[in-house]
């Protein structure tokens, strides 16, 4: 299947398209995308919304290349090694440990920003897309966290909590004791929420690694963005 070329958060991509240059999204609306032309390159998922043109027109037609990947397939050499890569590491966890993951996406910075969230409570799961106007990146960052707090029941609140998050500023200002020179307020608030729980930790995830609540709250996030409210 053929490829085009585009960017993500500036670094240049190709992805993986139709005959058409029409994106092929799986059921979550990701796409196949590799940083470099190589057999052995591994396949990440990104939002199609998140990829943007180069620039240069002939990057957007359509091309054939052997030296890619197969659809939907990791490398055999680094297929153990990219499936370890896409499981966030973090504590072991209870039986009963609700998982959340959660993201901010900002178009500018500051700029149109959304949050998105995935909260898993037993076979309850929820999850977050919402449009929070005029904001920046950090604050997106922060409010998802906050925002997927409030939706743990307050009977649950004593049990294993585990937020997993790709920004590291959330986790400095949130759990390490980073002081506050922004946000304050918005800060100041999710500690007490945090207060409010008995066992929560967070854990720090890699931003666009494949791990696949970490790629559906960018999604959610992102389609937020783009829907504006």
């Amino acid at each position: 299947m053929p490829w085009i070329k585009r960017k993500l958060r500036g670094n240049s991509v190709f992805v993986r398209v139709d005959a058409k240059g029409q994106p092929n999204t799986n059921e979550r609306g990701l796409v196949e995308i590799i940083y470099k032309l190589k057999t052995d390159s591994k396949i990440y998922n990104a939002s199609w919304n998140n990829l943007v043109p180069t620039g240069d027109d002939a990057d957007e037609a359509p091309f054939e290349t052997e030296d890619a990947p197969k659809p939907g397939e990791a490398p055999p050499k680094a297929e153990a090694k990219a499936k370890a890569k896409t499981i966030a590491k973090g504590p072991a966890l209870t039986k009963d440990a609700i998982i959340i993951y959660t993201d901010g996406a900002c178009s500018r910075n500051p700029g149109p920003a959304g949050i998105g969230a995935v909260i898993v409570n037993g076979d309850d799961r929820k999850e977050i897309s919402e449009f929070l106007g005029t904001g920046t990146n950090n604050i997106a960052e922060l409010t998802a966290i906050g925002r997927a707090l409030e939706l743990v029941p307050e009977a649950d609140r004593q049990r294993m909590v585990v937020v997993h998050t790709d920004s590291s500023y959330s986790i400095g200002v949130l759990d390490k004791g980073w002081k506050a020179k922004a946000n304050t307020e918005l800060i100041m608030g999710i500690r007490a929420q945090i207060k409010e729980f008995g066992a929560l930790q967070f854990v720090k995830v890699k931003g666009h690694a494949g791990i696949p609540e970490n790629e559906r709250c960018d999604e959610l996030a992102t389609t937020a963005v783009s829907r504006g409210h």
